[in-house]
């Protein structure tokens, strides 16, 4: 069933305010400045297929910024890609910024800052899913993340043909065929990841995706536990500690770096969650089954580049350590921006 956002009927005064709930609901908070004075009408028309929301966005210019704050409000699972129709955009994550032009996609990470500047009336479509759907690892994600795709040839140009015929059948497709598709789709998103990695993805059989997507469970559930361990985890699951380390192998990580992984961004979201009377650093720490402060204090800033107290206190303030910025173009501040909404698909 399609699901669609209009402010065409909206008085134009109210656009911004609507248009700000609007997409709330449908992506993750982010913060926004629309560059128009009087907003233009915009339009979101969203289809569910299994993992995947697929949702063409057409809109006027606008700035959207994702900080530690806003990270901390949800949505830090996810990730999309954004396929480019008409108009610019311009996305500065992990210290990398692109510009992306029509024909061309690009994939941000809801999980950590950055910004998106369309500096003119756009068109996309947005491919939004859990970073769980798809089975590789946080490295191979990094490399997918902030990365202009030319759909010229190769790898990418099969991923953004197989993406646009997703999006045109998506209103008119099956629930149990469109989470096949959706399936398919997220895989080619994987082979991408692989290829970029300089590598090709071995065949999984489905038995040992289906033990890791438990184990991974589990895993989760018992994060705080500071004596989980790839043999109390192993015996729970009734295999072997080697067939344990194999299963994340398929993913090109270790059990312990997959475990500090999720930790790690329990506890950012956690230190930057604004709550009266923020726990301590240690206490943080201490939930979420890291024993020695020190270690995790050397580990947050080993993946975070900032301490856990620089990102706390950052947090606090509604900023971002070494926060992404993209300037605005001259004179582009117009009267319909809001300082802190929820802004457009990304």
């Amino acid at each position: 069933m399609s699901v669609v956002l209009d402010t065409a009927e909206v008085p134009t005064a109210d656009r911004a305010e609507y248009w700000h709930e609007a997409v709330s609901h449908t992506f993750i908070p982010l913060d926004v400045a629309l560059l128009e004075s009087a907003p233009a009408p915009a339009t979101i028309t969203s289809h569910r297929l299994g993992a995947l929301q697929v949702s063409l966005v057409q809109a006027g210019p606008q700035r959207v910024e994702r900080s530690a704050d806003l990270i901390a409000r949800g949505g830090e699972d996810h990730l999309t890609l954004a396929l480019q129709h008409r108009g610019t955009a311009r996305l500065a994550q992990d210290g990398r910024q692109l510009e992306l032009r029509p024909g061309a996609f690009a994939i941000s990470d809801a999980g950590r800052p950055f910004a998106k500047e369309l500096p003119e009336p756009f068109v996309f479509t947005a491919f939004h899913w859990p970073r769980s759907a798809v089975g590789v690892s946080e490295e191979d994600l990094r490399v997918l993340t902030a990365t202009a795709f030319d759909t010229g040839d190769g790898t990418a140009r099969l991923v953004a043909a197989y993406l646009e015929s997703l999006s045109r059948s998506a209103g008119s497709t099956e629930p149990q065929q469109a989470s096949r598709l959706a399936t398919t789709a997220l895989d080619l998103l994987a082979v991408l990841a692989h290829e970029r990695r300089g590598r090709s993805r071995p065949e999984v059989p489905e038995a040992a995706l289906a033990t890791l997507a438990r184990v991974k469970d589990h895993i989760l559930r018992h994060l705080g536990d500071p004596d989980l361990s790839p043999e109390r985890i192993a015996a729970a699951h009734h295999v072997s500690v080697r067939y344990l380390h194999k299963l994340f192998r398929l993913e090109g990580v270790t059990v312990a770096r997959w475990i500090r992984r999720q930790r790690l961004d329990v506890c950012r979201r956690d230190l930057a969650r604004p709550t009266p009377g923020r726990a301590s650093v240690a206490a943080v720490a201490g939930r979420w089954g890291f024993v020695s402060a020190s270690h995790f204090s050397r580990a947050f800033r080993a993946a975070y580049g900032v301490s856990p107290r620089e990102w706390q206190a950052a947090a606090g303030t509604g900023l971002t350590p070494g926060a992404v910025r993209l300037p605005l173009p001259a004179g582009a501040a117009g009267g319909g921006g809001c300082p802190s909404g929820y802004g457009a698909a990304v």
